[in-house]
């Protein structure tokens, strides 16, 4: 029997790492602010956004204290609209130009989610598109044709990479002494005896147990753990960074056991695999019949087939029997098709999530996700019965640890 460890972006944040969308969006707002040499007159144009700024005397010193204290879309508009022509909050006097225009549309569309404090940018991305097919030429307020549309769609892309790496990789420290709480975990999943096996055993249906393995069987009745369970761990990473590759090397855990099904930062035969992969929305199918492969550029089982990521996938869960974990995936949409070829897979045993708590200034827990994360994992399912029957019980799962790995 195998282990199936899905590790998804709440493994980096409960590392400290600030990769979610948001923490990239409201970085590239707070670089804007840092190439201003603060002058009367002063402008910035790059991919996404042209920046012109205009300022009397009298409003400078004051502009320049609010600009640099900007982090984020919400406050970097808001300040261009307290700047705008003709307007000063400050002395009537003054007349002062300020003008913010997006070269980059879609890179529009999604900062106005930001302000809303969520967005998903291979949702929002999908959303447009299906838009598009339907006749809704102004969905989400995006005006340009499917060509445009992946255009900047991909300048996005290129841009993540720049945030994960300069921002990401080459900024944190990993050092094994920072993580002991998660190398113990990791050793921990490597090792079944003891209390780790009978877990185990509360985790894996009875009948599937003396299917697997006679010798399992016989463990439980008998109540012997003091024997190592001879299971195969295999780890499925749908982030781009390295962090969980870190640990492995640390550790000497055989790189042959790591699928990076979503690609690696600064890796040409391995690139990021960034779009949208739910072939089983209702929509999708009237996509596809549209004879124009423009509007399939994005999905990411066309991208699967640039690799052999996921054809080693398929080999591993076909190959055996196999329990999955899932470590900070919260399993949105945007990974259905896959993940939905995983838990309904006839091999798959059992799916136990690792959650995520929230916990106020005194430490103490105010709620967590981990009903939140089953309800995400039901929209995979086909079968509810089969999806009740293989979710474990919150009793038998537990929360990712929360450190912080330091800057470097």
């Amino acid at each position: 029997m195998n282990r199936l460890v899905i590790i998804g972006n709440g493994f980096d944040l409960a590392h400290g790492l600030p990769t979610s969308y948001r923490h990239f969006i409201d970085n590239y707002w707070k670089s804007v602010t840092s190439v201003f040499n603060y002058e009367k007159k002063s402008s910035f144009k790059d991919n996404f956004i042209e920046v012109n700024y205009e300022f009397m005397s009298s409003s400078l010193n004051i502009a320049i204290v609010e600009h640099k204290n900007i982090n984020s879309y919400a406050e970097f508009n808001s300040f261009v609209k307290r700047y705008e022509s003709g307007y000063n909050s400050y002395q009537y006097t003054d007349k002062n130009d300020c003008s913010l225009t997006f070269t980059n549309k879609f890179f529009e569309v999604i900062c106005e989610k930001s302000i809303e404090n969520w967005v998903d940018i291979e949702n929002v991305y999908y959303e447009i598109l299906k838009g598009r097919v339907k006749g809704n030429y102004l969905s989400n307020n995006y005006p340009w044709d499917i060509t445009q549309l992946n255009k900047e769609f991909e300048e996005i892309k290129d841009l993540l990479h720049e945030y994960l790496v300069a921002k990401v990789e080459n900024s944190y420290d990993f050092d094994i002494n920072n993580v002991l709480e998660y190398s113990n975990l990791i050793v921990e999943l490597e090792e079944l005896k003891g209390e780790n096996l009978e877990r185990f055993f509360k985790e894996i249906p009875f009948d599937d147990m003396v299917e697997i393995d006679n010798e399992i069987s016989e463990f439980y009745i008998k109540q012997k753990y003091e024997k190592n369970l001879d299971i195969q761990h295999f780890y499925v990473n749908f982030n781009y960074t390295g962090t969980l590759l870190k640990y492995f090397e640390k550790l000497e855990i055989n790189k042959n056991k790591l699928i990076q099904i979503h690609g690696e930062l600064n890796s040409e035969e391995n690139s990021i695999n960034f779009g949208f992969g739910d072939e089983m929305d209702e929509d999708y199918k009237m996509i596809e019949n549209i004879d124009d492969n423009e509007y399939l550029n994005n999905f990411k089982s066309f991208q699967y087939l640039n690799t052999n990521n996921y054809k080693s996938l398929l080999d591993l869960i076909d190959a055996d029997k196999f329990q999955v974990y899932l470590m900070g995936h919260s399993c949105g949409l945007s990974d259905r098709t896959l993940l939905n070829t995983i838990f309904e897979h006839s091999n798959c045993r059992s799916i136990k999530v690792f959650y995520h708590e929230t916990k106020d200034k005194e430490g103490n827990v105010i709620k967590d996700n981990y009903t939140d994360i089953i309800q995400n994992i039901s929209r995979h399912f086909n079968k509810k019965k089969m999806m009740r029957e293989k979710i474990v019980n919150k009793t038998l799962c537990k929360p990712l640890p929360q450190i912080k790995l330091p800057l470097k």
